[in-house]
């Protein structure tokens, strides 16, 4: 018989130890239903009224008492090992049992004062949860011990491996919901055991918490047979053992059980250097299976409760006007018999706040749930070793990312004693030609290997699986605890992590407000494969929407920027990874192109992020006549490709190019940090000049950051229209409107119309997207005219 289909069966655990640990549990759960329903009479010490019931009442009761379950079990054995140990709540809405256990701990009161030890600090701390003022009934950032945000559902496991990679000590304990369970993230999410090095990384322990139901339907995962699940789990690669009943003191028993031979388990792995046959280790993960409510009323209104969906949410939801539902409130409070576990202070005896462990050793303290405590600055090189020489205006280049590329390997080597640095992507380091990182570092892969595989090892810098929601999460992991990292993605496959990106970027905003918090490093995205290098893929590969998305954030976190050439992503990059509490994104190419800034030059673009190029302008000495802008590395090529035939067919036409680095400084500077003041705005875009700009994205995105200044009514906005196909790289602009000669059009339509050269122009550059349609239809590349132009004014 497979063992893991056994219940665990070692433990040396006391009958005592059992009584007191029933007795913390059902503290929780009193302070649990007491943060859902109490304002005031928090111990219960006159009869209740209904006065002492809110008005309104919000939370989640059915995954609570399963979860202060665990809490109290895990305090248990990181008392008993000494473990550096922290929790992670998968479920949604579990804030009562996490709030309520770092306040039997004593973190609570640590990090908030006013909420005392004692009958006064409890009514604070009943009042204060889903009431105006207080705190979200999920497990927010406001909550001690917390770095997972429990909102949304799928990346808790994500999290907790991203947590332990380079933290050889540290203990994720994982709670996984069922309603969680059954997310895509999730799925995937089991298999990071493949990737997890005992030697130099912490361990995850999965405890898979299966009380039945959801919002209003069963899990699937506690309906399918017992040996179905644990086969699943197997397959995964995990050892399973099962907690399962809802007698409360076998249950202890069998819990206890569990996490002994758990702990007996990673103890065996841990202390293996090298694995029999190559085999990934099979770590121990627990299913418990427990009635959803636990604890709760059985039966309201003659329908099923406990071990139902109704539990899931305010079970009893009008114990004011309803004297039936009152009635059972004040039975479901007093079943916890609070006189036995608090003195008359209203403090938490001694026998059961000694089950708790000490200082930083509590869930609630442990550092690594503060990231910011534990940061270190990342090491990082001079760019300048990295630049490439430009000795004219349009040198031609490699592939930005290239330089990118060999910046991050040696930010690898210098950071290769802190072991806090890492980089992550969807399979996709190679392909978006960062390959210079395989020159320092291997990709970190545990399982089964085959002798034609290339840079897999046990141990590694680069962590790719093909799911960027593992990817994401890993890397959001990994930075909450206190490290640096870089996700590199193709632009348009960046939006499957859309969700997780929001929740980062709301966890950053809050915990920037809590003086307790400390900053972590900032979340970097390198977007690169992008939109207008994508014709070789087509349609589905051609989407860079996820800026739009970003901006919607808070401006005090985000940061968008579109570095040109490789000198000003090379800059970029080393200001991103230097910087704390942002999310950061980065878009950039990956194939040959013009390289348009010395070294010098793009210091001050990129401290700048935005300015005018006066050696592609001529207006110095003359009044304006058209401003050309460009955000992104094609359009700006596209622009000084159409500035060129501009200046050349009507040289008297007096013309200023812009170009943006930093796409924040079109805002103004009372919306986003980074912006301009509509003084400097109106001195670079003028107060009543045309401006033709050329941007990487949708071109509305434009008008949405400047709708307020002086002269955007004269904005005339190229960008993505939704036009795309396989084709040549020249032809995905064409197909927008974003390439040089619809630009030379627009600008003739909005200039003075005197002269009849302009009319020719127009027409000479109609016969040009003729002749590009005849040469590609007829070739299958672009034409010489634009694969072979140079920047030569």
């Amino acid at each position: 018989m497979n063992l893991s289909t056994l219940k665990p069966n070692t433990s040396d655990i006391t009958s005592e130890t059992l009584e007191h640990i029933n007795g913390y549990w059902r503290a929780a759960n009193y302070l649990s239903v007491g943060q859902i329903y109490l304002r005031d009479n928090p111990l219960l010490k006159r009869p209740l009224k209904k006065e002492d019931i809110k008005l309104m009442r919000l939370g989640h009761w059915g995954t609570t008492p399963g979860q202060n379950f665990i809490y109290v079990h895990l305090n248990r054995i990181i008392k008993k090992y000494d473990l550096d140990m922290v929790y992670v709540s998968g479920p949604g809405h579990g804030g009562p049992a996490l709030v309520g256990n770092t306040y039997l701990e004593g973190s609570y009161t640590e990090i908030y004062p006013e909420i005392t030890q004692d009958e006064n600090g409890l009514k604070k701390l009943f009042k204060q949860f889903s009431f105006p003022g207080g705190i979200p009934s999920h497990v927010s950032p406001e909550c001690p011990g917390s770095f997972h945000e429990g909102g949304e559902l799928g990346y808790s496991l994500a999290h907790s491996f991203g947590a332990v990679f380079d933290n050889p000590n540290l203990i994720a304990a994982c709670v996984v919901g069922d309603g969680e369970a059954e997310t895509g993230a999730l799925a995937a999410s089991w298999h990071s055991n493949k990737f997890l090095n005992p030697e130099t990384d912490g361990v995850v322990l999965p405890i898979l918490h299966l009380n039945g139901y959801k919002i209003a339907n069963p899990s699937l995962l506690a309906r399918i047979p017992h040996e179905e699940l644990i086969k699943l789990m197997e397959g995964y690669g995990w050892k399973p053992y099962v907690v399962e009943g809802d007698e409360p003191m076998q249950m202890h028993r069998d819990m206890s059980f569990a996490l002994d031979n758990a702990m007996a388990d990673i103890k065996k792995i841990k202390n293996y250097t090298t694995q029999e046959d190559s085999q990934v280790p099979r770590w121990p993960m627990i299913i418990l299976k427990s009635p959803k409510g636990w604890t709760g009323p059985k039966f309201i209104d003659g329908k099923p409760v406990e071990n139902h969906f109704r539990s899931h949410q305010v079970p009893l939801s009008d114990p004011i006007d309803n004297d039936e539902d009152f009635k059972q409130l004040e039975k479901w409070l007093q079943s916890y018999q609070i006189g036995e576990l608090f003195d008359k202070n209203g403090t938490l005896k001694k026998v059961y706040k000694e089950l708790a462990p000490q200082g930083s050793r509590r869930m609630g303290m442990n550092p690594n749930t503060n990231g910011g405590l534990l940061l270190k600055d990342l090491l990082l090189p001079d760019v300048q070793d990295f630049a490439l020489p430009v000795k004219s205006h349009g040198d031609n280049g490699p592939g930005d990312t290239r330089s990118v590329g060999a910046f991050l390997k040696e930010v690898i080597n210098l950071n290769s004693k802190q072991q806090n640095f890492r980089l992550f992507g969807p399979d996709e380091i190679l392909s978006n030609r960062l390959n210079e990182v395989f020159d320092a570092t291997n990709r970190q892969w545990n399982a089964q290997t085959d002798p034609n595989d290339e840079f897999l090892a046990p141990q590694g810098r680069a962590m790719e699986i093909l799911s960027e929601h593992l990817c994401e999460g890993w890397l959001e992991g990994y930075l909450l605890t206190g490290r640096h990292g870089l996700f590199t993605s193709y632009e348009a496959f960046i939006h499957i992590i859309d969700s997780m990106f929001n929740q980062h970027a709301k966890w950053l905003k809050v915990t920037a407000e809590l003086p307790w918090r400390r900053q972590l490093a900032s979340l970097n995205i390198l977007l690169a494969s992008h939109v207008w290098r994508q014709d070789h893929n087509g349609f589905t590969h051609q989407d860079p929407g996820f800026i739009d998305h970003v901006v919607n954030k808070k401006a005090s976190i985000i940061r968008v920027y579109l570095p040109p050439d490789a000198n000003c992503l090379l800059l970029t990059m080393k200001h991103c990874l230097k910087s704390k509490h942002y999310v950061n994104v980065m878009v950039a190419g990956k194939h040959p192109s013009p390289q348009w800034l010395p070294y010098d030059q793009a210091i001050l673009h990129c401290s700048k992020g935005i300015g005018v190029w006066d050696w592609a302008s001529n207006d110095q000495e003359d009044q304006t006549d058209i401003v050309m802008a460009c955000a992104g590395d094609v359009p700006t090529l596209e622009t000084l490709a159409a500035v060129s035939i501009l200046r050349k067919e009507l040289p008297e036409l007096r013309i200023r190019v812009i170009n943006i680095v930093d796409l924040m400084k079109l805002q103004s500077e009372t919306a986003h940090p980074h912006g301009l003041s509509d003084s400097d705005f109106d001195a670079l875009f003028t107060k009543d000049k045309p401006v033709i700009f050329a941007f990487h994205a949708y071109p509305w995105l434009i008008h949405r950051l400047t709708y307020k200044r002086t002269n955007h009514h004269n904005f005339h906005v190229h960008g993505y229209q939704e036009e795309g196909t396989i084709t040549t790289p020249f032809d995905m602009t064409v197909l927008n409107k974003l390439d040089r000669y619809h630009l030379v059009q627009d600008v003739l339509k909005h200039i003075p119309r005197s002269e009849s050269k302009n009319d020719y122009l127009q027409e000479k550059m109609k016969d040009m997207l003729i002749k590009h349609r005849n040469y590609i239809e007829e070739h299958g590349v672009d034409m010489p005219d634009v694969k072979d132009w140079k920047w030569d004014i």
